[in-house]
């Protein structure tokens, strides 16, 4: 009788326990309800999710792999039997249940013709040879006033609504291949500004440095071999065609190679003082973002003087940042015009700067531009910081 009693008093404990589970778990699940808000509430933040997921697909523009994967989020926002993207001479994804033949285009090119949005009913599909029946209705997607591509949805009936939401499913289409390409074009302004700074080396460094090793040739001919040697390291560095970003340490190795052939140059004229920190030496930074620099240091604090110039380099830990300092004792700069050579208004000498301080600005946002301290007379420091941590950036 003892057991009969503990085994219903275990019997009772197990139903308690799963009561209470079955409770908290429906208050959770009323709570999380509630917090999702009104139905309006719920239906806006599923729409979000759904264009935030498409998205993704279409930062590279309108592209076959891209518009087929998007399509796939898309479809539901129409809630139509079939989602079509083309671009302006082909299909490029159709998500839903129909098949749809070549000749679908054939009704598409009058909306890429035209550039307004259509409907086309039974009939019409029939005559074009696209099989299922219903109804289909086509808006245009535009780029800077091209008709790039369209976006069309299937249904048995196309009513006002699914007009009025495939028009602006295609206006959202048009401004994610706008903002595509307008990466497209900052990732190009940052190759031509990294043209521009490799052509500025050439014409005034490459000639300096050959003058300054054949002048050894006769003299010291070992020296004038070695001094090859890292001309042609340095150039190949320097000339490079592969990868947008490198390492504190393999920038400062090619300084070093610059700063060596300069000394064959000026001699005892350039002193150059070194403070490195090691554990800044991996960071990532833009190619060609610190010789541009060093050269501008050499050329004005020592091109335009008859003396001794000092050139000061360090490279330190600033908690979440690496700080580079490049200072000189030369001739400095108008702040004036160092502002107009910043902000593109004119060329000068001292463009390497505006190319640095631009794409600088570009990778890391405008608090990242080259802090400058300068004045006639008194000599130049630059100061850079960059982010330790670039996850996105492989050198």
């Amino acid at each position: 009788m003892f057991s009969a009693a503990v085994d219903t008093a275990l019997v009772c404990a197990v139903v308690v326990i799963t009561i209470a589970v079955v409770a908290a778990l429906g208050f959770r699940l009323s709570r999380s309800s509630r917090d999702l808000g009104s139905d309006a509430d719920r239906a806006t933040y599923a729409t979000l999710h759904t264009a935030a997921l498409a998205s993704e697909h279409l930062r590279e523009g309108l592209t076959a792999s891209g518009a087929a994967k998007a399509s796939r989020h898309l479809r539901g926002l129409l809630r139509c039997d079939t989602l079509v993207m083309t671009d302006d001479a082909a299909v490029l994804a159709s998500d839903g249940n129909r098949s749809l033949p070549p000749t679908v285009m054939l009704l598409i090119q009058r909306v890429l013709d035209s550039g307004r949005t259509q409907i086309f009913r039974s009939a019409q599909l029939d005559e074009a040879g696209v099989p299922g029946g219903g109804e289909l209705v086509v808006a245009p997607v535009r780029v800077d006033q091209r008709i790039i591509g369209t976006v069309g949805a299937f249904a048995p009936d196309v009513n006002a609504g699914l007009v009025r939401a495939t028009n602006e499913l295609a206006g959202w289409v048009s401004t994610q291949v706008e903002l595509a390409e307008l990466a497209s074009s900052r990732r190009l302004l940052a190759e031509a500004e990294v043209r521009a700074l490799r052509a500025q080396i050439s014409p005034h460094f490459i000639y300096n440095s050959l003058n300054a090793i054949a002048s050894f040739i006769n003299t010291d001919p070992a020296r004038a071999r070695e001094l090859v040697v890292e001309f042609a390291d340095f150039t190949r560095y320097s000339f490079r065609r592969h990868g947008d970003f490198t390492t504190v340490a393999e920038e400062l190795k090619s300084i070093d190679r610059y700063l060596l052939l300069e000394r064959a140059r000026f001699g005892e004229r350039l002193k150059v003082k070194l403070e490195i920190g090691p554990e800044v030496l991996s960071t990532v930074i833009p190619f060609l973002s610190l010789q541009p620099l060093v050269e501008n240091a050499v050329r004005h604090g020592l091109d335009s003087t008859d003396g001794t110039g000092h050139i000061t380099i360090t490279a330190h830990d600033a908690g979440a940042f690496a700080e580079v300092t490049i200072e000189d004792d030369g001739v400095g700069i108008d702040p004036d015009h160092l502002r107009l050579v910043l902000a593109g208004h004119t060329e000068g000498v001292h463009v390497g700067l505006r190319n640095v301080d631009s794409r600088l600005r570009q990778v890391y946002g405008d608090d990242h531009g080259l802090i400058i301290d300068t004045a006639p007379g008194a000599g130049t420091l630059i100061t850079m910081r960059v982010p330790k941590s670039q996850p996105d950036h492989q050198a």
